[in-house]
């Protein structure tokens, strides 16, 4: 029950924002592949076009051309809540209340959203979708007699787990943060023109000058061409996803303060300090791995190589909905007089399920690798996530009843290393309480209720 999407939104007072947010959102793709929307309002009305598939399929331009409105917000998801298979399950998902239009763009997870829609739907409240979503919308219609900071302070206070939000009503663009900061959510201006975003690099491609992230708990309005920010709830813990910088954020973005490409060159550095082998030459797994083997190789002084050249027609095989094990074959080509006769650091972020590691160090074999040691720029993956990662049980980790040595065999490696907790500590300080850990420590802000 997890969903990790990115979202995009734009307030023009003088031109059509659809192609915008369509550029907004292929540069936000890497965070979800299964499906894209657009909902735009032209004064009168929503204009929505939303379909499954990436970006570019999902959203072709001869029907983004035909969508007329200065406001509008986007979203790409990859799905593990609610019925992926779902057309109603496209975000953004829309209502007409209060004779108003009200759409809304989710990136995070709840975990408290059961009990929410059972409350909800005894009040006689519709849902359409099975997405966590639709109970933040309905929520946001239930309280629109309150004035906008009333409205999200009772959303904030209601749900619990991880969101950022956009919501679009009529013309006047919300973006939300939650109180404990997990996903983030970055301001950006164009002239009179505002953008938000999931991701740093998503503004910069559409022309917005990135202003801030918004803060834990701070709501944007913009209406009538300027921007309100308010401060809804405040001195909440913090629980910044640590796998933002680890695996989803782009590594040209600046995420929680901290620039994802130093981020993960320095965590390749750490591992190369600790390494015991001798080793040939070094191998990204692409492109996850490509920061973290870049600073191992610097700090080892050993070379770096492409030892697989990547399909990128292929999406990323962690967040694909399905067929894992195929799409590393059709994703990762090797280079046979790269590989053979050597003998190997291989280098990636994280082991989820360790399916595709296994597979990858497979194909370097059967190319001739002589060695091939495991290099994870991260902890252990031994704990569900409820904040919005797919990993919807202990049995699917791993990690999660396995020692070191036994992931190692399974996985077919000659030797196996992590980065440890503390490891990853030394990377974020001074900030290290800011962060959430709980799927290497089992420690959680919220877990189901």
């Amino acid at each position: 029950m997890r969903e990790y999407c990115g979202i995009f939104g734009v307030y023009s007072p003088t031109r059509n924002v659809a192609f915008t947010i369509k550029k907004g959102l292929f540069h936000l793709q890497h965070r979800g592949q299964e499906s894209a929307g657009i909902v735009t309002f032209d004064g009168q009305k929503f204009n929505t076009l939303k379909n499954f598939g990436l970006v570019a399929e999902a959203l072709p331009d001869s029907l983004v051309r035909d969508m007329n409105g200065f406001s509008g917000i986007g979203h790409t998801r990859y799905s593990t809540f609610g019925d992926k298979d779902s057309f109603n399950n496209i975000q953004p998902i829309s209502i007409f209340a209060h004779n108003k239009y009200i759409a809304l763009a989710h990136n995070g997870n709840l975990t408290n959203a059961d009990m929410l829609k059972k409350e909800l739907v005894k009040e006689g409240r519709v849902f359409h979708s099975t997405s966590d979503s639709e109970v933040i919308l309905h929520l946001y219609v239930k309280y629109m007699n309150l004035s906008p900071l009333d409205r999200f302070r009772i959303i904030s206070n209601s749900v619990r787990g991880a969101f950022s939000i956009l919501i679009l009503q009529n013309d006047t663009l919300f973006a939300f943060r939650d109180k404990h900061g997990t996903r983030p959510l970055i301001m950006g201006i164009n002239g009179d023109e505002f953008a938000f975003a999931s991701e740093v690099g998503a503004l910069r491609a559409t022309g917005f000058k990135h202003i801030r992230e918004l803060a834990p708990g701070e709501l944007a309005i913009v209406q009538h061409g300027r921007v309100s920010t308010y401060i809804v709830e405040a001195n909440a813990p913090k629980n910044q996803c640590i796998f933002e910088l680890i695996y989803f954020a782009r590594p040209d973005g600046v995420i929680f303060g901290k620039s994802v490409y130093d981020f993960r060159k320095e965590s390749g550095r750490i591992l190369a300090k600790k390494e015991q082998y001798n080793i040939d030459i070094v191998v990204p797994v692409p492109d996850s791995g490509l920061m973290a083997a870049l600073g191992y190789s610097e700090e080892g002084n050993i070379p770096l190589e492409f030892g697989f050249i990547r399909n990128h027609y292929v999406g990323r095989s962690f967040i694909a909905p399905s067929n894992r094990e195929e799409k590393v074959k059709m994703k990762l080509i090797p280079v046979r007089n790269i590989v053979e006769g050597k003998s190997i650091a291989l280098i990636d972020d994280s082991i989820v399920r360790g399916t595709t590691s296994g597979k990858i160090i497979s194909l370097l074999r059967e190319n001739g690798a002589k060695e091939v040691h495991m290099r994870i720029a991260s902890p252990p993956v031994k704990y569900p996530c409820y904040f919005g990662i797919d990993i919807p049980t202990r049995d699917e980790l791993i990690a999660s009843n396995r020692e070191i040595d036994d992931i190692r065999r399974e996985i077919g490696a000659d030797s196996l290393l992590y980065l440890d907790i503390e490891d990853l500590y030394t990377l974020i300080r001074p900030n290290k309480k800011d962060f959430c850990y709980s799927c290497f420590t089992g420690r959680y802000l919220y877990t189901p209720e």
